[in-house]
């Protein structure tokens, strides 16, 4: 099926024919649904920390973090036009009628609440000064536009590349927070937080950003802007960037499951997801890496929680990792006991969650000894979890494949079979919800990298409907990153206080009290 363009087509993306094959199969077998067992809870799959268990933990972290050990990655490509979509629909509706009349005429009523509440509330947003700014450069005051109602101007200078441009940046870069004399963006915020739980015994923090290549220069111009300014916190930072690479981009099929073309033949590709930033996180080639979304910052007066508990995270980490460590020396020089080998089982069901086989007690040493050796030597993964107020989004859950064993997994709504009346019951008793607030050993017992692609699970790619020059295609995402992307990691859930998690999706968000000056 593949024509000798094609072939060249996919060498210049650096995807090999059995990749393409891969996904060609995926689509045409399907995604089966995850098998619920049950939602986690407290005490079953979710353990909660004791403040003598959080001060216990962050001194053990604080080891590994002096030691150069830890690093931050910080998922930030995603650009801001979904933050704005209200405004950018009614801006449009403006534009297809020029209306020069008041713009609140032509509000329809599924629009009016959000974007009267944006232009009622415009002076709360950290980006106020800019826009009052920029309008009057242009001869324009904007109270008197607001006042007036006369919201283009407004929007214009906002969202436009004429004025500020604020849909078509990347959220890293938009003004998040007003401080007494400036604002942060969440770019920034996540360079304040990295001095916090990310850098060294000489002071420096390791951050890396992954970001769309057509947003290299501003991102670069922004930290050189940052370090030269007088309002960043004491430090230095080795600040590190990356794209989503080609190769990860998956091939869009018709509704037949043929590769689908454009209208000249060429076959079409689509972004895999953030699933495809697992090749980032393997070339980054860290030891314990957190992973925290861009908008998920807070302004400094609410940073002390986060700190806390992320320093906890970390120390819960280190803390596993010894004792993974311990029982792999013990388990590659095969002198052990068999009080040894039960005392590994104990920790694997009781601190991985994850139960031994039926009749396991019964297995030879050299059986138990292999089993452990590989059930142990996994990269591992402390996640955060919040309790569910509603936010859409993966959850945990005790999840069985295919074999029939057990295991912890963030699992989205999307994975689960909606028609079941049991598995839908299961989903509908989650209590938590994931925040992607994690923390991650990506290194072995022998200090080694893992090839973290040996540990994803395929099967829980994900099939969509798109369309594209007007005709319908069928587009394929990666696993999840922090979903199938890790899904035979070594897992321990974690609650977290919700003050933890305060992601903005919508430009109305920086108006909760979290998002806005103490």
């Amino acid at each position: 099926m593949l024509t000798h363009k094609d072939r060249q087509q996919l060498r210049a993306r650096h995807i090999g024919d059995h990749m393409i094959e891969r996904q060609l199969t995926i689509f045409r077998q399907g995604i089966p649904f995850v098998t619920l067992v049950k939602p986690c809870i407290l005490g079953d799959g979710i353990f909660a920390l004791t403040p003598s268990d959080r001060e216990k933990y962050e001194h053990v972290f604080e080891e590994a973090m002096s030691a150069g050990r830890v690093s931050k990655f910080v998922p930030a490509s995603g650009a801001a036009s979904r933050m704005f979509k209200s405004l950018s629909a009614f801006w449009h509706d403006l534009e297809s009628v020029n209306e020069q009349a008041p713009s609140e005429k032509i509000l329809s009523k599924d629009k009016e609440k959000d974007v009267l509440t944006f232009f009622n509330r415009l002076q709360s947003f950290a980006f106020y000064d800019e826009v009052r700014t920029h309008l009057s450069q242009k001869g324009f005051k904007v109270e008197v536009l607001r006042d007036t109602k006369t919201f283009q101007h407004i929007l214009h200078a906002l969202l436009t590349p004429d004025g500020l441009n604020y849909a078509n940046l990347p959220k890293a870069l938009l003004p998040f927070h007003r401080y007494p004399d400036y604002s942060r963006t969440p770019f920034e915020e996540h360079l304040v937080e990295a001095m916090a739980y990310a850098k060294d015994a000489a002071g420096r923090a390791q951050i890396h950003f992954t970001v769309s290549p057509g947003h290299d220069k501003l991102m670069h111009r922004h930290l050189a802007a940052i370090l030269r300014g007088p309002n960043i916190a004491n430090g230095s930072w080795d600040v590190t960037f990356s794209h989503q690479k080609p190769s990860t981009d998956t091939i869009a099929v018709d509704l037949k499951n043929r590769p689908f073309r454009d209208s000249s033949g060429a076959l079409v590709f689509r972004p895999g997801g953030h699933g495809a930033l697992l090749d980032n996180l393997q070339d980054l080639q860290g030891d314990i890496v957190f992973i925290k979304n861009i908008d998920n910052v807070v302004p400094d007066y609410l940073k002390t929680t986060t700190y806390l508990y992320k320093k906890a995270l970390g120390g819960y980490l280190v803390s596993a990792q010894q004792t993974l460590f311990s029982f792999l020396h013990a388990l590659s020089s095969s002198q052990v006991t068999g009080d040894n080998l039960s005392e590994m089982a104990g920790f694997m069901e009781h601190t991985l969650s994850s139960p031994a086989p039926m009749g396991f007690s019964h297995w030879s040493n050299e059986e138990q000894i292999s089993f452990l050796f590989d059930r142990f030597n996994r990269p591992l993964r402390v996640c955060g979890m919040v309790k569910n107020l509603g936010d859409p989004g993966g959850g945990p859950f005790w999840v069985k494949d295919t074999n029939g064993d057990l295991s912890l997994q963030i699992v989205e709504a999307s994975q689960v079979d909606r028609s079941s009346p049991e598995q839908q019951a299961i989903l509908n008793a989650s209590t938590h919800f994931n925040p992607v607030d994690l923390v991650c050993g990506v290194r072995d017992f022998q200090g080694n990298p893992f090839d973290l692609f040996q540990y994803r699970n395929d099967e829980t790619s994900f099939i969509s409907r798109k369309s594209y020059e007007g005709q319908e295609l069928k587009a394929l995402e990666l696993p999840g990153l922090w979903n199938g992307g890790m899904a035979q990691w070594n897992t321990i859930f974690i609650e977290v206080p919700s003050i933890t998690f305060n992601p903005v999706k919508t430009v109305l968000d920086l108006l909760r009290p979290e998002h806005q000056p103490a």
